[in-house]
């Protein structure tokens, strides 16, 4: 059975969907049968893996309205090992149709039981906000990611989120907080080695040892549609990615 991962920040900007799409990447290099899900209406998972959002027939924004099926509406992107359930922007207006639901809190729950056990890891790049769609994506998931950048304001919200997980944790008791990574850190000045300082302090060992660095590596692989680990192998951006997702493997080890 798959290990759900939930990508997730309120704070947009902070390289949420750049970890998702590169550690989804990583693992289905490392051999594991990946499934990325994009719940995010802007819809940057699905073309940072090169897919066309105007091909596509079904989406996310059908499934989380309880008319298609996973099995419907995933895609094989052109990585061995890596699908996705790809979304278009129409996802936004899916959240009020949502709310018409009986199992609004838990659709993509019930969705995903079907599929599960043809995955090592499924990842959820989840809204940048407390949303119907991020609670769904929560409420699915055995783990929680959270990326946190090293920047002015970085913990600002964190502590909101973590309450949210505390309500979320009622409806789903197995959730855990698998660790904080701290993004777009350069070392070059004072203040991201004060913030990460601030995040080790706050999170302690839930910290990963991998800082993901300010690279413009990073920032360029998504204008090509593909992870940094496909456009730069050897960059530092894709060296950090690597090393995550190494971590991650060993974090999830054993653990359902």
């Amino acid at each position: 059975m798959a290990k759900i991962i939930c990508i997730t920040n309120q704070k947009g900007g902070v390289g949420k969907t750049t970890t998702a799409v590169n550690v989804s990447y990583y693992l289905a290099k490392s051999k594991f049968r990946v499934l990325l899900i994009d719940i995010d209406p802007q819809g940057n998972s699905t073309s940072g893996l090169g897919i066309d959002k105007s091909t596509l027939k079904k989406s996310m924004t059908e499934l989380m309205v309880d008319q298609a099926s996973f099995s419907e509406i995933i895609v094989k992107t052109k990585y061995k090992n890596l699908d996705l359930a790809p979304t278009t922007p129409e996802l936004s207006n899916a959240e009020v149709e949502m709310t018409k639901l009986d199992s609004r809190f838990t659709i993509l729950k019930k969705r995903l039981k079907f599929i599960q056990d043809s995955y090592d890891y499924i990842i959820i790049d989840s809204p940048p906000s407390l949303s119907l769609l991020t609670v769904n994506a929560m409420i699915s998931s055995n783990f929680l990611l959270l990326p946190v950048q090293t920047e002015f304001y970085a913990l600002e919200g964190v502590a909101q989120l973590l309450e949210s997980m505390k309500l979320v944790k009622k409806v789903n008791p197995d959730l855990k907080l698998l660790g904080v990574v701290a993004t777009m850190f350069d070392r070059r000045t004072s203040l991201s080695t004060r913030v990460l300082a601030e995040i080790q302090k706050y999170f302690k060992s839930k910290v990963f040892e991998t800082v993901i660095p300010r690279n413009v590596r990073i920032a360029e692989a998504p204008s090509h549609a593909v992870p940094v680990g496909d456009y730069d192998h050897f960059s530092k951006g894709a060296r950090a990615y690597r090393d995550l997702t190494k971590e991650i493997i060993e974090r999830t080890k054993g653990q359902k």
